[in-house]
């Protein structure tokens, strides 16, 4: 994707860039390693979903290397004629040709969950757009099958949220152990206390990591 063209968003990145090189000395040389990246287009650059397309990627991507679940995402959408389906289409789908994409029995039947709260009217969009993150968490990992990874991962991809880590995602984890020269993986609680001072951007910060995770060899964040 482009270099930022609208100007606020500009000024607002390059707040945020200050900040977190201000920060963390670590992070700083992350992104002075990586001069050319642009987070705000790495932030957008899947195609543009709403919660429910958000979730249906990310229940699908649980356990998965990227390429396995972008085979099965492709194959979902072929059954939905090249796209993502509806809560309703979901709903009406057969749960055997669902099956058939490569999802699990256990994510088809969390992604039919999500479906009926969807179609029923006890989450939608617009509901999700106006809660804080904390409250969509709770919301939504009350539905089995979801956890904070999955919600994390939306928050970012549908709802454009900047301050969201993903503390137990392994290519996270990853890039940090690299990066901060550690010599373990770190734990969930240690890639939240890291990513402390960089609040409230931690979304541009995890971004510049996952970039780290791409410089690995076969890296696949």
């Amino acid at each position: 994707m482009s270099a930022v063209t609208d100007p606020a968003a500009a000024s607002a990145d390059a707040r945020a860039l200050a900040h977190l090189r201000g920060a963390d000395p670590v992070l700083a040389g992350v992104i002075d390693a990586h001069a050319g990246f642009d987070p705000r287009g790495w932030l957008r650059a899947r195609p543009a979903m709403d919660s429910f397309g958000a979730l249906i990627f990310m229940v699908t991507g649980q356990q998965l290397s990227v390429r396995s679940a972008a085979r099965i995402l492709g194959r979902i959408k072929d059954r939905f004629g090249g796209r993502l389906p509806s809560p309703a289409e979901l709903l009406a789908a057969d749960p055997g040709g669902l099956l058939g994409t490569g999802l699990s029995r256990r994510k088809v039947a969390t992604l039919r969950a999500v479906a009926g709260q969807f179609a029923d009217g006890s989450l939608s969009d617009d509901a999700l757009r106006r809660l804080p993150d904390d409250e969509i968490l709770d919301r939504l990992t009350a539905i089995s099958g979801i956890g904070p990874w999955t919600v994390h991962g939306m928050l970012i991809i549908a709802l454009d949220r900047a301050d969201v880590v993903l503390p137990g995602d392994l290519a996270l984890r990853k890039a940090i152990r690299r990066s901060y020269g550690l010599d373990h993986l770190p734990s969930q609680q240690e890639v939240r206390q890291i990513a402390e001072p960089w609040r409230p951007y931690r979304s541009m910060a995890t971004a510049y990591l996952f970039q780290v995770a791409l410089d690995e060899p076969g890296g696949t964040p």
